[in-house]
């Protein structure tokens, strides 16, 4: 007797989950008042106002006398950009500092400890997929759970949700997840659910879940596609929550691992040494109000329903409609209930992937930048908290920063080329004695080494940091290889970084004159592209950086010079961004142990395990999805018991075209391959969401 297939959910325990106002009343703070907590908190907050305020004020005075005389309107001009850029930098160096001291308290005093006590809440496990490769997910998936259910049993649940829009990236997905569920241990069971439209992106996809089965869990753990996490990381983070009833939201700081090409590597490193030092100082003045980054985080359940339903904003994309960069809104919108939003430093063993190239990493932050320039219709929103605020403003200014160095350079290039040009006019007024021009020449190479001082100062605190710490050392390679490995980071980081500024300032133009990214999949390894398509898409890069180097060579050699390791990075971007997603160069950095990492020197269990069981959960489902579903008689069925809305139902209440095409040319084809090439992507998915009309084109197809 045939048995029933098996259903991929559990039944629904729906949470009410009220959408939110862009405008509310801030709530008093649901985190107890602790004396020296707060004190230690405020203290880092006015060390660092006050810090970055004197620092700035000198850099612009500096920069004043150095231009002194009566300005003129462009001089203000790149004034008040010097002033903005130099502030930025000074914000991010000091809290550099207060992060290196707190790395070497650690390294002193140890960090917190993790205990072997069992949560005692539940938690879902919750990984959202858009068009990924489902071995990789399936395998990362299998590694955690299988952690959990020996380790906690009964207290962590897996839901794979899927927004795949793609009809075959949807079928190759539950070809693979099909397997996995039915082998998944009931100690950690693992669900999917697949949304037929993915209205509202990642927000509305955990949304979705909230409002159908958040009542069955206090916790949820957020992951990306591509995250790793410890089972004893999971557990402790789950025993935090638990601890605090009024935590509403735990976010770990995930390293970088398993980074192949050139690209990869580097951020990698970067990531695994410099960030610490970062992660630390923010940790330190955020408290309770820190933030989310949409992914290696628990959040409580009641806590996100009752708080983090995003608003929908007035007007059209990019700065209407849903809003794009949800975390950090949902972490704002949590502080403003009085839930505590806490950053912990300590938890080790949080993993992700990094974008394989320069290329990938632009068709991200395309997407990230439109999120974090929208943020602006809640940078003045009623109720947020201060710290709120100013994450929101450093998302924002994480882009915009671009913007204005690349115009700070602009102006200082005209500045430069206009004085070269302008005969010296000694008699502006009729005056018994010149006006003898000023320029401060030794003020000027003082301020520009404070300025590079600064941009490379946590770049040096992190390099201390780890020659300081005998462990780290070692683990990185020892002094000598870490020291070439932070030397090669920053001069291929100085080569890639005024193309990331030219990008990104184009991006902050395209989102202000009204262009929309839309959504698209993100590659995870391989990052490889053709010359040709290097040069096309870094055609305007390198004319502007010729065009800069030969314009100064001729009318200010020393201006040419200066500008050598900004116009070198242009010129060469093409060839920069080819390499980038070279598998070769990353070999051959990590044959030397160059950009090495401790993860990488001395792979985690769970990371291994992620590698061991991708290739074994590769599917052989073949080149056509959709000849396998019609093919194969369990997954067909397994496929038709998970469509709880099917299309006929709705198309007898509701017009609906692509279901009426779809059965149109089901009933006039009898060939799989040219019903494959007959449906569009509507009448596709509409297809796969009819168990009748699949079910009748596998009749049609048998006979």
């Amino acid at each position: 007797m045939t048995q029933p297939p098996m259903l991929a959910l559990p039944p629904e325990q729906p949470l009410a989950m009220p959408r939110q106002p862009q405008h509310a009343k801030g709530q008093k703070s649901r985190i107890p008042l602790r004396f020296w907590s707060t004190l230690r908190i405020w203290g880092a907050r006015l060390l660092l106002l006050v810090g970055t305020w004197q620092l700035a004020r000198h850099g612009v005075d500096e920069m004043y006398v150095v231009m002194s005389g009566e300005l003129t309107l462009i001089q203000w001009v790149f004034l008040v950009l010097f002033a903005i850029n130099f502030t930025w930098i000074s914000f991010a160096g000091l809290q550099a500092v207060l992060g290196f001291l707190l790395l070497v308290k650690q390294d002193l005093f140890g960090v917190r400890c993790i205990h072997d006590r069992l949560p005692g809440i539940r938690t879902a496990i919750l990984a959202p997929v858009y068009s990924e490769d489902p071995a990789r997910v399936a395998a990362g998936l299998k590694a955690m759970s299988g952690e959990l259910a020996a380790k906690a049993p009964g207290c962590f649940a897996v839901f794979i949700l899927s927004d795949t829009t793609n009809p075959n990236a949807w079928l190759r997905e539950e070809h693979t997840f099909r397997k996995l569920l039915a082998d998944a241990s009931p100690d950690c069971p693992i669900y999917y659910r697949h949304r037929r439209k993915n209205s509202e992106r990642k927000a509305g996809n955990i949304s979705d879940w909230v409002m159908r089965w958040g009542a069955g869990y206090e916790g949820m753990l957020v992951l990306d596609a591509d995250s790793i996490m410890s089972g004893a990381t999971m557990i402790e983070m789950a025993r935090r929550l638990e601890a605090e009833p009024g935590l509403g939201l735990l976010q770990t700081l995930p390293n970088i691992v398993l980074g192949e090409t050139l690209y990869a590597r580097l951020q990698q490193f970067a990531n695994r040494l410099y960030g610490p030092v970062f992660a630390n100082g923010l940790a330190a003045w955020h408290g309770y109000g820190s933030n989310f980054w949409g992914h290696n985080a628990i959040i409580r359940t009641r806590a996100f329903a009752e708080a983090a339903h995003l608003p929908v904003l007035s007007g059209t994309p990019p700065f209407g409609g849903h809003v794009i960069s949800h975390d950090f809104v949902e972490a704002a919108l949590l502080r403003r209930a009085g839930w505590g939003v806490r950053f912990d430093t300590d938890l080790q063993e949080t993993f992700e992937e990094a974008p394989p190239s320069m290329s990938d990493v632009l068709v991200r932050d395309r997407r990230w930048c439109q999120g974090n320039l929208q943020h602006v219709r809640f940078l003045f929103a009623r109720g947020l908290a201060l710290t709120s605020r100013l994450h929101i403003l450093s998302g924002i200014m994480a882009y915009a920063s671009a913007l204005f160095w690349f115009m700070l350079l602009l102006v200082g290039v005209v500045l430069t080329i206009q004085a070269g040009f302008t005969p010296t006019d000694y008699f502006p007024e009729p005056s018994l004695f010149p006006t003898w021009p000023v320029f401060d020449s030794e003020r000027a190479i003082t301020l520009f080494a404070l300025s590079m001082g600064i941009v490379l100062l946590p770049k040096a605190l992190a390099l201390l940091g780890g020659l300081l710490s005998l462990r780290r050392c070692l683990a990185y390679g020892g002094p000598v290889v870490l020291t070439l490995s932070v030397l090669t980071e920053v001069l291929l980081s100085a080569l890639f970084a005024p193309v990331m500024m030219l990008a990104q300032s184009q991006m902050v133009r395209e989102i202000l004159t009204g262009s929309d990214s839309g959504w698209k999949p993100q590659r995870r390894n391989d990052g490889s592209i053709a010359l040709t398509t290097a040069l096309n898409t870094h055609k305007w890069h390198m004319l502007i950086g010729l065009s800069a180097a030969g314009l100064t060579w001729y009318t200010q050699s020393g201006l040419f010079y200066w500008l050598l390791p900004v116009t070198c990075g242009l010129m060469l971007s093409a060839v920069l961004s080819w390499l980038s997603g070279m598998m070769v160069w990353g070999k051959v950095l990590r044959f030397f142990g160059i950009l090495g990492t401790p993860e990488e020197r001395r792979q985690p269990g769970t990371v291994r395990k992620v590698v061991e069981l991708e290739p074994r959960l590769q599917d052989n489902i073949g080149p056509s999805p959709l000849t396998t579903l019609l093919t194969e008689p369990d997954f067909r069925r397994w496929h038709n018991a998970q469509i709880t809305a099917p299309a006929e139902t709705s198309a007898r209440h509701n017009y609906d075209a692509d279901f009426l095409l779809a059965q149109a040319k089901v009933e006039r084809c009898e060939e799989i391959a040219k019903l494959e090439k007959w449906f569009t992507p509507a009448e596709f998915m509409a297809f796969l969401h009819s168990p009748t009309l699949i079910d009748a084109a596998a009749a049609r197809h048998a006979r």
